[in-house]
């Protein structure tokens, strides 16, 4: 609970100790009804594109809040001294005699919202970082402002803007308090955008805003407000939503947080759920919350957040995790909601699950909402310690459908056990085949001698899985760091790791005015390839005057590729009016390049598919110099039977080349990035032009079309591949499917230059 908070809670505090001390231990296997909460308004936004963004409020460094400072009674606590941990991935372990060298594609190495950031004061002492992943777009959240970053090259699209922001066409508290604790995240099954809010105010409240389209900024905004529910816990008090947790699921938007009575009272986790069928469609919604859950047992919990667009088997309940203080174990909830029947609805457990003995890190031993303990991360140059947050499990629990099993992931932080007071990442693979979840794999990652924390993990749909992290020791200013491992590593090892800002060259320093850290980081998926992992969270930049900054960073695993293939192709030059092809199959893309001469443009495409012509539009890269032009039209999801394609034109030109390629395994989506380039023919030239593509294994073309010129072929080392040569006027060329996500161009040579170019280059999307 943040310090700034319990004086507005202050009341709740008196009637806890003596009902908490009796209530906790009382659970067990469910409790009674959920509570239903019907939302007290909803609204309809506009784009965020028509929103004038609230600018970040400036603080003073003096006064900004801090942030989970959670206390709780503490009956019954364990001794701390540190175990040997038998799953240690470290200096000191000689079943890890070396670690694997991690190969990742690197993308995107940004700065993020914090110091530095171009309009953004620093609004809190910590940032509480993460972030969610679009089609084309990164939205970052921290305290207490969001961005929208283009996930092509990085640039701003959107922000800083304050939190509240979203809600200003909701009015209320979600539109008059800028809070805390926010959470953005993407539902891959609807593709729409889902950010929450709390209000720490009371009566405290959370936010929502469920975007109506897949655009972060073009779509308008479905808004919720639900006042927080009551608790037995403490009299019937309305605690503040404390360090909350949202997670996608089919049948809802699940949520976790601390309740917390006022000071040094933590009332225990609460697991809600939101309508998300009605929020989907801007309906009036309702929220059910399981509040009375024992506080003095378990610590904050994580709901799953489903990866990948494999949906659970239906039926399937939500799962909620936490580890277990008694014993060093974890323990495993399930909740069953019933949107016609709430009383039918249930929150059953804890089943527990062994896993190896862990010590919890700087003499931690419960889930605390007043720190006297934990600041035992040290750091060159100052006697500052921070603070490990390793009495709890950290953000996300990550399941994913892999149909022969499902998985879940999470990681906390541990003490190493080799004699100090070392810290490293404790992570689980969880995996069910059909009876209930156990461990699969699980490692504790401690490579050094330096000390890592505040950990996040996640799957992409190969099996690869990538760790975040900060790293830091009395030698080392605090750093970024990740590493990950392939389905074929030993169970239970992470390889190498990589730094996220010496890769970058960004100087670094100490902080040296609070042990406060991070809170949480980000460890996010990509919602299209569903390959690339987006990992954001802070550091301390040298000079920055004990002002937080965060980064952002994306890589991907060679093995994770995209599975598009080329159904068919063909070709044709000349006077000519249409162009034969094989006959096409449904639900895949067909792409057109038409390239001509003749002051004139497409006006339309069109093919004889059976039951109707395919849906051709135009991919946005028409290219033309003097009375050359290139053009290249789409269609997607095809219907079956095609075996002609035929331009229509706006006036008749006098040479008209096609080239079509049918491809399975492509978004629905527009294309990733186009471009269009013209100009003089020269030696070796670099013709094609360059896209800039956000997802790896993009299907690129790059066409050319010349007037005199007889081109050769494509530059010795060109990516793109000798595809179709038509008439020695054009060429066409595709990728391979595991090109990264970044810059990709085309490039021709020929002996004789001569005459006058225009090329188009336009990638489309792989699905899922």
């Amino acid at each position: 609970m943040k310090n700034m908070r319990f004086g507005l809670l202050v009341f709740c505090g008196l009637v806890v100790v003596t009902f908490l001390v009796g209530a906790s231990f009382s659970w067990a296997q469910g409790e009674s009804n959920a509570v239903v909460i019907k939302a007290t308004k909803h609204a309809i936004a506009p784009p965020l594109s028509q929103i004038v963004p609230l600018p970040p409020d400036p603080r003073q460094l003096s006064s900004l809040p801090d942030d989970d400072d959670d206390g709780r009674p503490m009956p019954g606590l364990r001794a701390t001294s540190p175990i040997q941990d038998s799953v240690l991935q470290g200096a000191d372990s000689s079943a890890t005699p070396g670690l694997a060298s991690l190969s990742v594609s690197r993308g995107l190495n940004i700065l993020g919202i914090g110091n530095g950031f171009p309009g953004y004061s620093q609004q809190a002492a910590v940032p509480d970082t993460n972030a969610a992943v679009g089609p084309t777009q990164f939205v970052q959240w921290v305290n207490e402002s969001f961005a929208v970053f283009n996930k092509s090259d990085g640039s701003v699209a959107y922000g800083p803007a304050n939190g509240n922001t979203l809600w200003q066409a909701l009015g209320g508290p979600c539109a008059a308090n800028n809070n805390l604790d926010p959470i953005a995240q993407y539902d891959k099954l609807a593709n729409r955008w889902v950010m929450m809010m709390p209000v720490f105010r009371q009566p405290a409240y959370l936010c929502v805003a469920v975007s109506t389209t897949s655009d972060a900024l073009k779509g308008g905004w479905n808004l919720y407000a639900f006042a927080e529910p009551v608790t037995p816990l403490c009299g019937g008090c309305r605690p503040a939503p404390d360090y909350p947790k949202w997670a996608v699921w089919p049948d809802g938007y699940y949520l976790t947080y601390d309740q917390g009575g006022g000071t040094n009272n933590f009332l225990g986790a609460a697991a809600c759920v939101v309508d998300r069928n009605r929020m989907l469609n801007g309906a009036a919604a309702t929220m059910q919350c399981f509040t009375n859950t024992p506080g003095s047992l378990y610590g904050a919990m994580l709901p799953a957040d489903l990866d990948g667009t494999t949906a659970p088997p239906v039926g399937t309940p939500e799962y909620f995790l936490s580890f277990d203080y008694n014993d060093q174990s974890l323990d495993l909830w399930q909740f069953h909601v019933d949107w016609t029947t709430p009383a039918n609805s249930t929150f059953t457990g804890p089943k527990n699950i062994p896993v190896a003995a862990f010590t919890e890190p700087c003499g931690e031993t419960v889930t605390k909402l007043n720190y006297t303990t934990g600041a035992c991360i040290p750091q060159a140059g100052t006697s500052q310690g921070l603070d490990s947050y390793g009495d709890r499990l950290m953000y996300r629990l990550a399941y994913r459908n892999f149909g022969s099993h499902a998985t879940l992931l999470t990681s906390h932080t541990v003490n190493t056990g080799t004699g100090s007071s070392q810290t490293g990442i404790r992570w689980y693979e969880l995996r069910n085949s059909g009876t209930g979840f156990g461990v699969y794999q699980e490692g504790t990652y401690a490579p050094d001698s330096s000390y890592r924390w505040m950990g996040s993990i996640a799957m992409d749909k190969a099996g690869d899985i990538a760790l975040g992290y900060s790293v830091s020791s009395s030698t080392l200013n605090p750093s970024i760091r990740y590493t990950g491992r392939i389905p074929s590593d030993p169970l239970g090892q992470m390889e190498s790791e990589i730094d996220v800002l010496s890769s970058a060259g960004v100087p670094r320093g100490s902080q040296t005015n609070t042990f406060h850290w991070g809170d949480y980081s980000g460890m996010a998926i990509d919602s299209t390839d569903d390959c690339t992992f987006w990992y954001t969270t802070e550091y301390q930049p040298a000079g920055g005057n004990n002002h937080w900054s965060t980064r952002i960073a994306s890589f991907r695993f060679p093995s994770c590729s995209s599975s598009w293939r080329i159904v068919n192709k063909a070709s044709n030059a000349g006077s000519i009016t249409s162009l034969t092809i094989p006959a096409t199959g449904a639900g895949n893309l067909i792409a057109v390049a038409i390239m001509f001469n003749g002051t004139t443009s497409v006006a339309s495409v069109s093919d004889n598919a059976s039951r109707g012509s395919n849906s051709y539009v135009s991919a946005g890269a028409r290219a033309t110099i003097g009375q050359f032009s290139l053009e290249i039209w789409y269609a997607v999801n095809s219907r079956s039977g095609a075996t002609v394609v035929t331009p229509k034109f706006v006036a008749s030109p006098t040479h008209v080349e096609i080239t079509t390629w049918e491809v399975s395994g492509i978004s629905t989506l527009a294309p990733d990035a186009t471009k269009i380039s013209s100009g003089n023919v020269v030696l070796n030239n670099i013709a094609g032009p360059a896209v800039t593509t956000s997802q790896v294994g993009d299907f690129i073309i790059s066409a050319l079309f010349a007037s005199t010129a007889s081109f050769s072929g494509i530059s010795s080392g060109n990516e793109f591949t000798n595809d179709f040569r038509t008439n020695g006027n054009g060429w066409a060329h595709i990728t391979s499917t595991s090109s990264p996500a970044g810059t990709h161009h085309a490039s021709w040579f020929t002996s004789t230059p001569n005459g006058v170019y225009c090329a188009s280059t336009v990638a489309f999307l792989p699905a899922n």
